[in-house]
């Protein structure tokens, strides 16, 4: 037997804070990450199942013609809302697929089809004909629509909040800014489109259902199922071992994962789906369109007196989503007259669902850019009004922060910039047709956690098993959970090996919200700081199975604390504008954050400058256009939806202050992975009003849309 006992090597390098490399690198890399539609012991009766996408706004169908699918080689089956499974209840409609003859909008999926290759399902996909009865449909958003309301709930928040009389206050106010901005529906678009594989296992009550997900969490998939299928969820093993980016749009189920196991217990066989991209605009979710109405009423010396942030969105028939992005407008600056509101008009479009910092993103676009234009109003520099705004405590709440760095992240990004430097004048760099112009954006975004549970084991040969049922979704989940687990137990990082991404593993929430490292890692810690304890009383030669010690967070992280927690950050940007052409280009991208104790700077920094290329996407490139005459969305693909490429990003970099909050969890860690997104529109919108004395209130800012305003 190799150790008598665990023990704490010698001075093991310090864990968390160091730059290690991404555990599974080399495994992505080489083309050895096995990804959902990739499984890697694929049975030889797999078959392949091909959605079929509705091509009318909104209506019926009326018939199902599959005599020619079912006509074609290889053809196992078709089906339709006639022939497929039923499903049982569930408190999420877009997965009741093929359940009735409704359609709600353009793209909801009205057949399925299987067959023993991927060719052979999607030319059988092709070959069902479908017929319709169709009703007026409306996809339009408007700020006056007559089918607005107002909802209970914005982001499991009160859609409304009023502090004092803001519009009294905003009519009294010596200084005012009353605009509206408007941000167009955006689409996830992962490298990875959603995919499953799913294979049963016995038959009736011994049913077993296996599948293999792209999902941001496997537990909830995994409850969605149980509750579609009527099995106990110990009947249900969901994998999600690798993902491909997500970004929101594989935080919740989706229709796929169901279709694929209705595929395969109606033929019996195992069955794979991996969605086209062309489908993902209708059926796995996009960042609602917002119109955004901000009022900034200031004394003379920038002191806020009133400050009103009104949002309507959008939502889809089928259920209900709000696009929180007021709620930031209740954080970041002191007034004491306030009010946000939320209106939300239900239309015959696909379902939003959560983007990449949902509300924040939008929200803090429309924000910063009126803070901007007020600074502009006052003649006052646009980082001294937010200054000067600072609140005490956090505005709606009154709670204190737990800590609050965005004055520091402000002067250590102006400083870093070279913002002293800057001519505040608008439109006053010219290099011959280009246009030169700085700006600045602050940044926030909610320190989020969830109870979770792990185990943690010392072998015999003196190695360590970290299990837990997080998901790593490209953020380096994996190597910062080894980094936590290492931390703990006082060892190595290589000695710790992490097993994710299956309901096999303790359960775990989903990654989202920028909540799983701070939620996995506290089980993960709690786990191991109890593995420790037990080894240190263990006399002897460890056992076979080891010694495990298991943690369950359930009281510690379901604490509401009596602090406001949120992370901050300042953005800033300088761009040129082609006064020939109305280009924008971004020159420099600077992004300064506080949020708490970094765990792994190499994974860090990437996560933030991931989210600024984001940011800068959402400014310049990236929109959805819902087709006014026939439904659904025009953009389906990365031709005609444009995410930024690598010449787009010539200079992008990310920097944190020290920031120890003892108020978060034991790694003292705020999430990192959507707050470089925040507030990178704004920075770059602030700059292009200063290159080019126009202010710009609507996204992206494309050539079309600059070059008339700078004639």
């Amino acid at each position: 037997m190799h150790s008598t006992r665990a023990r704490v090597p010698a001075a093991p390098a310090p864990a968390l804070g160091a730059a290690t490399e991404r555990i599974e690198g080399r495994d992505k890399v080489t083309g050895t990450a096995r990804y959902a539609g990739e499984h890697a012991h694929t049975p030889p009766d797999c078959a392949y199942a091909w959605p079929v996408p509705a091509t009318v706004a909104r209506g019926r169908v009326t018939a199902v013609d599959t005599a020619g699918a079912l006509a074609l080689p290889g053809t196992l089956a078709v089906l339709t809302p006639g022939t497929a499974p039923r499903l049982g209840e569930s408190d999420d409609p877009t997965l009741a697929v093929l359940q009735d003859d409704a359609v709600p909008h353009r793209g909801w999926y009205v057949a399925l089809a299987v067959a023993e290759t991927l060719e052979d399902a999607r030319a059988a996909a092709q070959a069902v004909r479908v017929t319709y009865a169709t009703e007026p449909h409306d996809v339009t958003l408007t700020e006056d629509h007559p089918d607005a309301y107002r909802p209970e709930q914005a982001g499991g928040r009160p859609a409304l909040r009023e502090r004092g009389d803001a519009e009294g206050a905003f009519t009294a106010a010596p200084v005012r800014v009353d605009v509206t901005y408007r941000v167009p529906p955006l689409h996830n678009h992962p490298m990875e489109p959603h995919a499953a594989f799913a294979r049963w296992d016995g038959e009736g009550d011994g049913a077993h259902l296996t599948v293999y997900d792209s999902s941001q969490g496997a537990d909830p998939v995994r409850t969605a199922l149980a509750a579609l299928f009527r099995l106990p969820e110990d009947r249900v093993t969901v994998v999600s071992e690798h993902v491909g980016g997500g970004f929101g749009s594989k935080g919740t189920p989706r229709p796929h994962v169901v279709l694929a196991a209705m595929a395969a217990r109606h033929t019996g066989r195992p069955v794979k789906l991996a969605l086209p991209r062309g489908h993902l605009a209708a059926v796995v979710g996009h960042r609602a369109p917002t119109i955004q109405r901000v009022r900034l009423g200031a004394e003379h010396d920038g002191t806020l007196t009133s400050l009103s942030h009104e949002v309507t969105t959008h939502t889809s028939r089928v259920k209900e989503f709000v696009e929180q992005a007021g709620l930031p407008a209740r954080v970041m600056y002191a007034s004491p007259h306030s009010l946000t509101d939320h209106h939300v008009v239900p239309l015959d479009v696909p379902t939003p669902s959560w983007m990449r910092a949902p509300g924040e993103a939008p929200g803090m676009y429309a924000l910063e850019s009126a803070m901007d234009e007020l600074a502009g109003a006052l003649g006052m520099d646009p980082i001294e009004l937010r200054v000067r705004n600072e609140p005490a405590t956090e505005p709606d709440s009154g709670l204190p922060f737990s800590s609050r760095g965005l004055l520091a992240c402000l002067r250590e990004g102006a400083r870093r910039f070279g913002w002293a430097d800057r001519d505040p004048r608008p439109a006053a760099r010219r290099e011959g047709r280009w246009l030169t112009g700085t700006g600045v954006a602050a940044a926030t975004y909610p320190v989020l956690v969830s109870p979770s549970t792990a185990a943690a084991t010392a072998r015999h040969d003196g190695g360590y098993d970290i299990s837990v049922n997080a998901t790593d979704i490209g953020t380096g989940a994996r190597t910062v959970l080894a980094q936590i687990a290492a931390d703990a137990l006082g060892v190595a990082v290589g000695s710790v090996s992490i097993g994710i991404g299956s309901t096999r593993l303790p359960r775990a929430p989903l990654a989202g919200g920028s909540s799983g490292t701070a939620s996995w890692g506290w089980a993960v810690h709690l786990a191991c700081t109890r593995l420790a304890e037990r080894l240190a009383r263990h006399t002897g030669p460890l056992p076979a199975e080891g010694v495990t010690a298991v943690a369950d967070t359930a009281e510690e992280a379901g604490r509401t604390p009596p602090f406001a927690r949120h992370a901050f950050g300042a953005h800033f940007a300088e761009v040129q504008v082609d006064t020939g052409t109305g280009e924008v280009r971004v020159r420099r991208l600077l992004g300064v954050y506080a949020a708490g104790r970094i765990l792994n700077p190499r994974t860090a920094r990437s996560q933030f400058i991931g989210g600024m290329v984001m940011g800068l996407g959402m400014a310049l490139t990236e929109h959805s256009t819902a087709d006014p005459a026939f439904g659904g969305f025009a953009e389906r693909d990365l031709a005609s939806y444009h995410v930024p490429s690598n010449a787009d990003v010539p200079d992008v970099d990310a920097h944190w202050i020290d920031e120890d909050d003892p108020h978060l969890n034991p790694m003292r860690s705020k999430g990192i992975g959507e707050i470089g997104i925040v507030g990178t529109p704004a920075a770059i919108g602030n700059a292009v009003h200063h290159a080019t004395g126009v202010r710009f209130r609507e996204l992206p800012l494309t050539p079309d849309r600059v070059l008339p305003a700078l004639d």
